[in-house]
């Protein structure tokens, strides 16, 4: 007796179609589990037992060997428990013929029965979607983040008896698609009215919000930097249609709650200091996404950036330009969304009080090791670089400009770039697509030649101008908008 069912794997935050293959047969009875399944997934034999016998199925006490195929990719989790269980009742006899046909299953089980929730539920109904099968059979708590790409092909089930209803008119119906979070979840990110006396901050963070561009925050502790970052996405424009899609795939391949992309939030992660370049790039095995592809369409913010991992740091350099990271492994090859914005914050030295103060305890040896964390190669991707220093506690009288009020500002320029490249933020448009006058052209020649500009720095100096005349609502990139851009760029306070 043979019976095949359809499921999928997460590789990264895609899913790949998986074909579980049950014979059972006469011979001494076992569960064998073949086609490379990890930990979990061979634990998944006890999990099927107890599951089909205290949901009123029979557990054939024969030879059972289920295999999941392709047999060289492997397999990872807990989500094949329904379609191994599905394919054993059926190979069995206890499901109606074809009953399995044109449809898909994922889930993991209980001992009773009840299907547990899995992660990347999403991507599998859009993959199964593009494989052209009917439905697909998910959990019922994670029915509503599938029919976001898959309404009307989604079976929710909460219990494994319920494969007996499949195909009839007492099968579960099409959930809903998942709806923005209230209360709590829905709350709006701080205030940029919070941060006072740093108008210089300020304008640094609303020209990075208008274009998208990355930013490095630099001065002592309690200047404010770590209060800026945490508010740069309530002055950012709301995630796009196919924005909201692929961040909530994002988020759900890595088991978290979809409702904030839902709700066109974008992502904000600051991960501690003393995270791996596994943990920040994506890696592990089987890999898996890391920080940045968890801030797609978001903020990645790094504070303390002198503190990292300097491997970890180095290997931002290419997600930064082409917005993915690439992990080859020897069986096969990943690629994962990472388009992020880039927000730094670092304080002067070690001791936080920098050279210039006068109460710097820092040796110039340790000072230079702190500094040296920041490459000349990454510095030169960072578009904006903001000193600040200690605000007058006078300035702390009056709250500063509001978000909203921003946050307007920075729609505008958007729409006009929107409007004249129909393509993405400022921050990755290539420079030949960006028109600049001669006499711009010139300045920015001349002091970068004096300044030691690269031709990277040249492209994203370019970029930044543009940003600031689409903020001035300006047609054509002017000298001013250049003279701007170049100090933004500097890094010496």
């Amino acid at each position: 007796m043979h019976a095949i069912a359809r499921t999928f794997t997460l590789l990264g935050v895609d899913a790949h179609e998986v074909r579980v293959e049950a014979d059972v047969r006469s011979g001494l009875p076992g569960f064998a589990l073949v086609g490379l399944p990890d930990a979990a997934v061979r634990e998944s034999r006890e999990r099927v037992r107890a599951a089909l016998v205290n949901s009123g199925f029979q557990f054939p006490q024969q030879r059972i060997t289920a295999n999941l195929a392709p047999a060289d990719l492997r397999k990872a989790g807990p989500g094949f428990d329904l379609a191994i269980a599905a394919a054993v009742i059926a190979a069995t006899g206890q499901l109606p013929d074809g009953a399995l046909d044109d449809i898909a299953l994922a889930g993991e089980l209980a001992l009773d029965g009840a299907i547990r929730a899995v992660p990347g539920t999403m991507a599998m109904a859009e993959a199964a979607r593009r494989a052209g099968v009917r439905k697909i059979a998910v959990p019922a708590a994670c029915g509503p983040e599938a029919a976001l790409v898959a309404a009307g092909r989604v079976v929710p089930v909460e219990r494994l008896e319920q494969l007996r209803e499949l195909g009839t008119d007492g099968e579960p119906g099409a959930p809903q698609p998942v709806r923005p979070a209230l209360g709590v979840n829905g709350a709006s990110p701080p205030d940029l009215a919070d941060l006072r006396g740093q108008p210089g901050l300020r304008r640094a963070l609303e020209v990075a919000a208008a274009g998208g561009h990355s930013i490095l925050i630099s001065g002592p502790p309690g200047a404010g930097k770590s209060m800026a970052a945490r508010r740069l996405p309530s002055i950012l424009p709301p995630l796009g249609p196919l924005e909201v899609v692929e961040a909530a795939k994002v988020a759900s391949a890595c088991g978290r709650s979809v409702e904030y992309a839902v709700a066109g939030r974008r992502p904000f992660r600051s991960p501690h200091h003393t995270i791996s370049s596994a943990g920040l790039i994506g890696g592990g095995n089987p890999p898996r996404p890391g920080e940045i592809t968890l801030a797609h369409h978001g903020v990645l913010f790094l504070d303390e950036l002198p503190e990292f991992n300097r491997g970890a740091l180095e290997a931002l350099r290419q997600p930064l330009e082409e917005g993915a990271v690439r992990l080859a492994r020897a069986r096969y090859s990943l690629e994962l969304p990472c388009r992020f914005q880039l927000v730094a914050a670092a304080n002067p030295c070690p001791c936080g009080s920098g050279p210039r103060s006068g109460q710097c305890t820092c040796d110039p040896a340790s000072v230079r090791a702190y500094e040296a964390k920041l490459t000349g190669a990454l510095a030169d991707r960072i578009d904006i670089s903001a000193v600040v220093e200690q605000p007058d506690l006078n300035s702390f009288r009056e709250p500063g400009e509001g978000s909203a009020a921003v946050r307007d500002r920075v729609l505008a320029a958007r729409e006009r770039a929107q409007e004249r490249d129909q393509g993405p933020a400022n921050a990755e448009l290539p420079a030949e697509r960006i028109a600049i006058g001669a006499e711009a052209e010139r300045l920015l020649a001349d002091v970068g030649l004096a300044i030691g500009l690269s031709g990277r720095g040249r492209e994203r100096t370019i970029r930044l101008a543009r940003t600031l005349a689409d903020l001035h609502g300006r047609e054509q990139i002017t000298i001013d908008d250049v003279e701007e851009a170049l100090t933004l760029r500097r890094r010496e306070g």
